[in-house]
């Protein structure tokens, strides 16, 4: 007789990836997921496999949230530059406020703690930072199509700046306390973009 699920692999896949995005990889025990997924210890392993495999998983639901909302962002009809400004300003901000900045974006932390030495993770890595580069590439040869961006300035450099600049965002305003620090260093950026 198959026995059904006394949990939801959703509910609990996104538990884990809270706890993995608050604590990181390597400061998560399976003890902890137990505990904060309220499963035993035997159902996550037969739902999701072992540690590194769930965290593979919560990484992937992570990516499969954020990066559709980046493209319609950046996919809106009209002027190109205003959704690239507000994406880069949005990126600050969470960077610098005190209820998301402890936490980062996840696929950094990922870069920064796992990317180094794990394949998978670093593969995973890299075609987020692909698509967001693709992304931001795309709305700069609109805007400059546009001329909303200057005929001399090069589209794709720009997009790789502002996707090194969001990831230091990243980094910056979760360790560091002043909001201020990664405005400034947003605003300077965008002026890029004039």
């Amino acid at each position: 007789m198959v026995r059904t699920k006394e949990f939801d692999p959703d509910a609990a896949l996104q538990a884990a990836l809270d706890l993995f995005w608050a604590r990181g990889y390597e400061a998560t025990t399976m003890a902890d997921l137990v505990e904060h997924l309220g499963i035993g210890r035997a159902s996550i392993y037969a739902t999701f496999g072992n540690k590194h495999e769930l965290y593979m998983k919560a990484l992937d639901r992570y990516l499969r949230t954020r990066d559709p909302a980046m493209l319609e962002e950046l996919s809106t009809p009209g002027p190109a530059l205003p959704p690239v400004r507000a994406l880069i300003r949005r990126f600050a901000a969470e960077a610098g406020a005190e209820a998301t900045r402890l936490n980062g974006c996840f696929v950094t932390n990922s870069a920064a703690e796992l990317a180094p030495h794990d394949g998978p993770v670093a593969r995973r890595v890299e075609l987020s930072w692909e698509h967001v580069e693709t992304l931001l590439h795309s709305s700069l040869v609109r805007a400059r199509a546009q001329g909303e961006l200057p005929a001399d300035r090069d589209p794709q450099a720009l997009a790789r700046m502002l996707l090194v600049l969001t990831q230091g965002l990243r980094v910056v305003g979760k360790a560091s306390s002043d909001p201020a620090r990664v405005r400034d260093a947003a605003e300077q950026a965008l002026a890029l973009l004039d």
